[in-house]
């Protein structure tokens, strides 16, 4: 799990200091790694610098660091999109030894979602991703908002066409 910086000027928060000093000196949570990149997440411009990725209710105005600074806005928002995904377990796990049918594709509950001809870990990794982005509709809007208004144009003419009554 990733770890905040220490700082010598409390940022603004809305427990007192003392209270989280002793939270903070327990375990965290089995679900913490999570929380930690859930979101959502803002993307504010950064003079000079380019574009920030903020949780919600922190900011450069509040005084927070960005977790992350990208020169292009579309970057950022791509990140928003992916980073709640990357704080849960993974959606996919690809089996080591090949079956009949290729490398089994596992779900979280082990079942078999389908197999793959090749050992391809980047491919699960990929699907991992994916599977994050079409859970959560704030993620699905960061994406769809870095892919552009031409992208969306010629999606949303293939789903028109994929979807329109005669296609059945």
């Amino acid at each position: 799990m990733r770890s905040s910086d220490d700082r010598s000027t409390p940022l603004p928060n809305a427990f007192r200091p003392e209270f989280l000093k002793r939270i903070g000196e327990r375990d965290e949570p089995l679900t913490a790694g999570e929380a930690d990149v859930a979101g959502p997440w803002l993307v504010e411009e950064i003079p000079g610098a380019g574009f920030g990725l903020f949780r919600s209710g922190e900011g450069q105005r509040r005084a927070f660091r960005p977790v992350a600074v990208f020169r292009d806005r579309a970057h950022a928002l791509l990140a928003a999109a992916v980073l709640p995904g990357t704080g849960r377990d993974a959606a996919f796990r690809l089996g080591m030894e090949a079956e009949l049918a290729g490398y089994p594709l596992r779900d979280p509950a082990s079942a078999t979602a389908g197999h793959l001809h090749l050992f391809d870990e980047s491919l699960t990794d990929a699907l991992h991703v994916v599977e994050t982005l079409v859970r959560s509709p704030e993620a699905l809007a960061n994406l769809l908002k870095a892919a552009g208004s031409l992208a969306l144009e010629r999606a949303g003419a293939i789903l028109d066409a994929r979807f329109s009554s005669s296609a059945g």
